[in-house]
């Protein structure tokens, strides 16, 4: 049963759940507030807990708030794009042939035909971080699925307005944001780390947390460091 606790300015969506202790979350980007507490707590239980912790929910936000944005891509001349946590410059080039992305040590070279606009431009980036996705999905989804011991039926990528990735229990498939190719690369593993963990544990309940505490014991830090990154112009959740 979900109810919401309000402290002034600030809402905060209670949920309860089969777990022993209180999840206080501030989600980004725009400082959304949950409390996961164990079931049968009364709300004024909640309330009490909630309010001990308002200095450190105000401090979430107002971090949030602060956390630099990036502006909208226009796939144009000397545009700085991000790739795997490292930023580089992009060169735009115009040639009658099927479009392609080069990549050196410095810079993303974008050929396109003649004319070709933004929207074009931005899909073909997308086909590529697409593909570099493939090619190193794959081989973390293999190494994970003999430590954790679990089958993932099968990966697919997205654009995704709410969330890093995605599990579907029953399926046994998993959905990865294609915006994690712009992050470091141990991020994109904790990501795949996260939704493959669900397979064995659906919901985020303290079992499930003493999955990734087992495995993968740097997930916190993990967690912390891809929402701190900066956020593209849409809007992004955990």
């Amino acid at each position: 049963m979900n109810e919401t606790i309000q402290l002034g300015e600030i809402s905060i969506l209670v949920t309860q759940k089969a777990i022993k202790n209180v999840h206080l979350s501030v989600h980004p980007p725009e400082g959304r507030v949950t409390l996961v507490a164990p079931s049968g707590t009364r709300l004024e239980v909640a309330r009490a807990y909630a309010i001990s912790k308002l200095s450190w929910i105000r401090a979430q936000q107002k971090k949030l708030d602060n956390q630099a944005r990036e502006t909208p891509r226009q796939f144009v001349e000397r545009e700085s794009h991000h790739l795997w946590g490292r930023r580089y410059l992009l060169t735009v080039k115009y040639h009658d042939a099927k479009p392609f992305v080069l990549l050196d040590h410095k810079r993303i070279t974008l050929s396109v035909r003649p004319g070709c606009d933004a929207e074009k431009r931005a899909e073909v980036i997308h086909e590529w971080h697409k593909s570099l996705l493939h090619d190193v999905v794959p081989p973390l989804i293999a190494k994970w699925e003999r430590k954790l011991k679990v089958k993932v039926t099968g990966y697919f990528l997205q654009r995704m307005k709410t969330k890093w990735g995605s599990c579907n229990h029953a399926a046994g498939s998993i959905r990865l944001n294609t915006e994690l190719v712009k992050k470091p690369k141990d991020l994109l593993e904790y990501v795949i780390v996260h939704e493959m963990a669900h397979l064995i544990e659906p919901t985020h309940s303290d079992r499930f947390i003493a999955v990734l505490e087992e495995h993968y014991p740097t997930w916190r830090e993990a967690r912390a460091e891809l929402n701190e990154l900066p956020l593209t112009a849409e809007v992004w959740k955990e």
